[in-house]
């Protein structure tokens, strides 16, 4: 697993959940490779994906991708695969086992923050996360508009 930063070079950003960073508090992330039917990276390359109540859960010792929505193709009717259809995620055996340990351990959760391409490929930028509460997500939402106010005055002087 690797933690990044700044985002990498050469990455194409289809979609992005936003409401991923209101409702988890981010511990950890990570790339992992997504594994798509040949429709549905076309109408990814069209950003014609939906995020809602998306999640990630290891079943079997594989991960699998929940609740993504995207679209069906429109030239390719019948080929079209279930819009929100479980879609397996490919990550290497360890990084998966070491997933299963935390999940059940502390109790937390994979999202997903964002789908791309890198290289030509399908990726998907995952958190483990843990849900706020809703005094956190006030607290959040407070310390964000402290940090504008602050912003917008030292950028008035």
């Amino acid at each position: 697993m690797v933690a990044r930063s700044a985002p990498e070079s050469g990455r194409k950003i289809v979609a992005r959940n936003r409401k991923a960073r209101h409702e988890f508090e981010i511990l950890e992330t990570f790339e992992a490779g997504i594994e798509l039917k040949g429709p549905e990276v076309k109408s990814l390359r069209a950003g014609n994906v939906s995020f809602q109540d998306a999640h990630a859960r290891v079943e079997r010792d594989q991960l699998w991708l929940h609740s993504v929505h995207i679209n069906p193709y429109e030239q390719a009717n019948r080929f079209n695969a279930d819009p929100v259809r479980p879609r397996r995620l490919l990550l290497h055996r360890n990084e998966i086992r070491r997933l299963t340990g935390k999940i059940k351990e502390k109790g937390l959760t994979v999202v997903p923050l964002e789908i791309y391409f890198s290289r030509g490929y399908a990726k998907v930028e995952m958190a483990l996360a843990r849900g706020k509460k809703l005094h956190d997500k006030r607290e959040s939402l407070k310390r964000r508009q402290q940090d504008l106010e602050a912003k917008r005055a030292m950028e008035s002087r």
